[in-house]
């Protein structure tokens, strides 16, 4: 029978991309983890894995093998959510990711409803953005990350990940007051009256910049991106001070009056959508519903 911690180290190893990776994230020594790989490949009496230039990549086998200690992975944790379910007092540690808007807006929250109806459940909260929190929830370093998907760029959908919906978060164009675009135009017509004006974006490579750009290019225009950065709270700022035009959805501003002026977007790109993500076999840990139910809470 195969050793699972060797398993559980070949699955690392998949996930996390290095031998070094795999070291750091789990405290061991780079050598310690070549030597326990090098004792699971003894066993197993295939290579399991292959030289890359200076790193490694799994073999046909090795991805087999990771298959199923998926799967046994998955059963375990089931198993955990299954003891949890039958204690009386809900213990323990909830690791959780969340994007900047939800872990302003919701989190606080849904942390005071956990703390007042489970006082002995440890939360761990880390502000990540999801192209990075997903693969890590995947990796096992969190339990459940808060994600959001803008209109039109799905996210990719690993089988070992179940999605559950939160709620749809309203976009809008929000301008400086000196802006000239008229409340007579139409959505895309306003959008593009604003082509000349500076914009605030999030940076190349994320979705939400993938989606402003394509609503901006279907306006018929280029837009002039003179500020990046994932901060939404730093782009509302800079719309305040008339810096630059941006898109902002309505959980920036936390329940509170906007300090903007907004506008409708066209039909099709209105909202974003916000939900949670665990792994398969975790969705019934006491501790995820919880959460989940308590979030749903500091939605409403």
């Amino acid at each position: 029978m195969f050793d699972l911690h060797r398993l559980r180290l070949l699955r690392e190893l998949k996930h996390r991309g290095t031998l070094a990776a795999v070291a750091a994230a789990l405290s061991y020594a780079p050598s310690s983890v070549s030597q326990q790989l090098s004792q699971l490949e003894a066993e197993v009496g295939v290579p399991l894995l292959e030289p890359v230039g200076r790193r490694v990549r799994l073999t046909e086998q090795a991805e087999i093998l990771v298959a199923h200690t998926e799967a046994v992975l998955e059963r375990l944790e089931r198993a955990e959510a299954d003891i949890t379910a039958s204690l009386t007092d809900l213990t323990g540690t909830l690791r959780i990711a969340s994007f900047q808007t939800a872990a302003l807006a919701l989190v606080p929250t849904a942390l005071g409803l956990l703390r007042n109806q489970h006082p002995q459940l440890r939360v761990h909260v880390r502000h990540m953005e999801p192209e990075r929190a997903l693969p890590a929830l995947q990796a096992r370093d969190f339990d459940l990350v808060l994600a959001e998907e803008y209109p039109g760029n799905p996210n990719p959908r690993p089988t070992e990940l179940e999605q559950e919906d939160l709620f749809d978060d309203p976009l809008h164009l929000a301008l400086p007051k000196s802006a000239g675009a008229s409340h007579a135009d139409g959505p895309t017509a306003a959008l593009r009256s604003l082509a000349d004006h500076p914009w605030v974006m999030e940076p190349e490579g994320t979705p939400a910049r993938h989606w402003a750009m394509a609503l901006c290019r279907n306006a018929g225009f280029e837009p002039d991106v003179r500020f990046e950065t994932t901060d939404l709270l730093l782009h509302q700022r800079l719309v305040e001070q008339e810096h630059a035009v941006a898109f902002l959805p309505d959980l920036v501003w936390s329940g509170q009056p906007p300090t903007v002026t907004l506008r409708q977007l066209p039909r099709g790109q209105r909202t974003r959508r916000i939900f949670t993500v665990v792994r398969r076999g975790r969705s019934r840990h006491p501790a995820v519903l919880a959460c989940r139910d308590a979030l749903r809470r500091a939605v409403t």
